[in-house]
């Protein structure tokens, strides 16, 4: 211990520790390793004791010299014996349960950031293989012990002595056992010594992190949270997860944005109010109020997890309550929580929470959102060192992010993605957020995601979900920075030979006249360059799909295409963009519009839509199918979201054979 210490090195794997020899009140005959463990900060991992010593007064000394001691459940659930060297099981209860390597690391990590100098002691029981029952094992410990005793052996020697007469009464077969023991402890040791370097690594910053929390706190969060079992570790770690992303494959989707709390208020007037339809102002207003896990970026994942897309769902949140009641619930729901990262208070920040209150129509009246952790900077969300790591080895084949994070964040998603050639897709949030895609280029250019020459072929973004609102807003910011005046958007709008003459006619015979009206189709045609596919949600009117075409689509001379190209670029120039070829824009009316009375909730019904289109373009089988192909199917999915109460339905589940 004393030498690994000087070293540097942390982890200290041995075979069996000394301790408290029984007669010890008499003879004071204590190993020195207890004495060395209380004053050496080094995690030694052991067998535990020689079994032939006094193990309850073996722990006793060890609490009294400020070591912590932990046994390795290996697999049991409970509460589990320390183990006695050669057998699993020594009828002593360990002081504490050690879940996994994860926590193990975890707690030198802590202690470390604390500056104590006690070692740590963690207790590895020998393979069941080679375990030699306890009721064997005990009756040769007790007549080595009593041969020592005839024969004068004491202090020093006595080890070595009982040691040798155990090997002869058991035959040898405490030698494989040994041998056994020892290569599973250099195992363990190896592993808790790898996820601490990895706890290290993404702490660069200690101050603003946490440390992984135990599951076993989840039972704290009352009865409408169940806490994972043992074997899926702990809830959370900071710069760590659940799962270890050893254990990551390859995903079709990578959803990145909010996971939060949500409250959703619907307006339930009576008596005299029975006939209105919206909540009074500056008032308390009748409701009812249910709480659930929502999130956009939540919504969107669980959405394509249901309809049977590989998902993975990279969120942040904090170490409070409700952090650990989502984490929770997120592994409930099926979802892998490597991905998320819990950060400590000390940052000033909290889990995110959502309000909603509806109407009595449940149309959306006013929300409330709460999403500053989703604001902090990507050196603080260790952007490179944790998610760069993720997305490299998922590898998705869709990156879905939402309008929560920062730009600089946002733009860090985008080039995360760019690097394994995933394609991208933005889900605005809201009419404010929706604006960061173009917001900054005058005063900082470098602030924005989207620049006056990311049009197509070097376009940032494949896809964008807004509603209406959002549509209007994404376009007056482009607009006010002077997109529209960068000639490589004016080089893609000029091929694309849009007529200004009869061009409304053309627009409301695949739209609506409001539509055309409200300058919907209008003003996204005018984002295409930098958002080839516009996928807008316009409620009880439906989805219109707005594509930029490249110029060899089969699309554009497809006879079942041709009513809803309005649009081609002159093939013959030879020179022009190869990604121009035209516009596709569509209206998807919903299959059914419901009655006020059954609509249940409007959260996340448009989440739900995102996340089954993208769900549909990730998914191997359906090579050679269009955004197009998937939006009846996604509508679907919605109407079961509107009719169910939360978030996404789990109804939605029932469509995945279509899919």
């Amino acid at each position: 211990m004393i030498l690994a210490h000087l070293a540097g090195i942390k982890v200290f794997g041995t075979g069996g520790l000394g301790g408290v020899h029984r007669g010890a009140e008499v003879s004071m005959d204590i190993s020195a390793d207890l004495t060395e463990l209380g004053r050496t900060p080094v995690a030694v991992v052991s067998s535990g004791c020689k079994s032939f010593l006094d193990i309850p007064k073996t722990l006793e000394y060890l609490e009294t010299e400020g070591v912590l001691v932990g046994t390795f459940a290996d697999g049991r659930k409970g509460h589990v014996d320390y183990p006695a060297f050669w057998t699993r099981d020594s009828g002593i209860p360990s002081p504490k349960v050690i879940q996994n390597e994860l926590d193990a690391a975890a707690m030198i990590y802590a202690q470390n950031q604390l500056g104590l100098t006690s070692g740590i002691h963690f207790a590895n029981p020998i393979p069941e293989k080679y375990s030699i029952p306890k009721a064997e094992m005990d009756r040769v410990i007790d007549e080595a012990v009593r041969t020592a005793a005839a024969e004068g052996f004491h202090g020093s020697d006595n080890t070595p002595f009982i040691l040798a007469k155990i090997k002869e009464l058991t035959g040898g077969s405490s030698i494989p056992a040994n041998r056994a023991l020892i290569e599973s402890n250099v195992q363990r040791a190896t592993k808790v010594a790898v996820e601490l370097m990895k706890l290290e690594r993404a702490h660069k910053h200690p101050e603003y992190r946490s440390i992984p929390v135990s599951s076993d706190l989840t039972s704290s969060l009352g009865s409408s949270v169940s806490a994972p079992t043992p074997d899926t570790g702990s809830v959370a770690a900071i710069g760590r997860s659940t799962s270890p992303i050893d254990n990551l494959g390859k995903v079709d989707v990578l959803v990145a944005g909010s996971l939060a709390i949500d409250l959703s208020c619907d307006f339930t007037p009576f008596g005299s109010q029975k006939a209105a339809v919206s909540p009074s102002v500056q008032t308390s207003n009748p409701a009812t109020i249910e709480q659930s896990l929502g999130g956009v970026g939540y919504n969107v994942a669980i959405a394509a997890s249901y309809v049977g897309s590989t998902t993975l769902f990279c969120s942040v949140v904090a170490d409070d309550l409700s952090g650990k009641a989502a984490l929770a619930a997120v592994e409930q729901e099926g979802l892998e929580t490597t991905g998320i990262q819990t950060l400590s208070l000390s940052l000033g920040v909290r889990t995110a929470q959502y309000i909603a209150v509806n109407d009595a129509k449940k149309d959306l009246f006013v929300a409330m959102a709460d999403m500053a952790i989703m604001e902090l900077p990507d050196h603080d969300l260790n952007m490179e060192g944790f998610w760069g790591a993720i997305v490299a080895q998922a590898r998705p084949n869709w990156i879905v992010v939402d309008g929560n994070w920062s730009p600089a964040v946002i733009s860090k998603w985008i080039e995360l993605g760019q690097t394994v050639g995933a394609r991208i897709a933005f889900e605005p949030v809201s009419t404010a957020k929706a604006t960061r895609l173009f917001a900054g280029l005058e005063t900082n250019k470098s602030s924005c995601v989207i620049g006056p020459s990311d049009t197509v072929p070097r376009s940032k973004l494949d896809l964008a979900a807004p509603n209406e609102l959002e549509l209007r807003s994404m376009y007056s910011t482009a607009r006010e920075n002077g997109l529209f005046d960068s000639p490589e958007w004016w080089n893609i709008i000029n091929e694309l030979n849009l007529s200004s003459a009869g061009s409304r006619d053309l627009l409301v015979s695949v739209t609506s006249p409001s539509l055309v009206d409200a300058g919907i189709p209008q003003q996204s045609i005018q984002l295409l360059p930098f958002i080839p596919n516009l996928l807008i949600k316009l409620g009880p009117q439906g989805v219109l799909l707005t594509q930029l075409l490249p110029r060899e689509d089969a699309r554009l001379t497809s006879p079942d295409c041709s009513p809803y190209i309005i649009s081609r670029s002159d093939a013959s120039a030879g020179n022009g963009n190869e990604m121009v070829g035209g516009v596709y824009m569509r209206l998807f009316p919903p299959e059914t519009i419901l009655a006020d009375e059954d609509v249940v909730s409007v959260n996340g019904a448009g989440d739900t839509l995102l996340g089954v289109v993208v769900a549909g373009l990730s998914n191997g089988h359906n090579a050679g199918k269009y955004i197009k192909d998937f939006i009846p199917l996604a509508q679907r999915a919605s109407l079961c979201t509107l009719q169910g109460k939360g978030g996404v339905s789990p109804r939605i589940r029932e469509l995945q054979a279509s899919l």
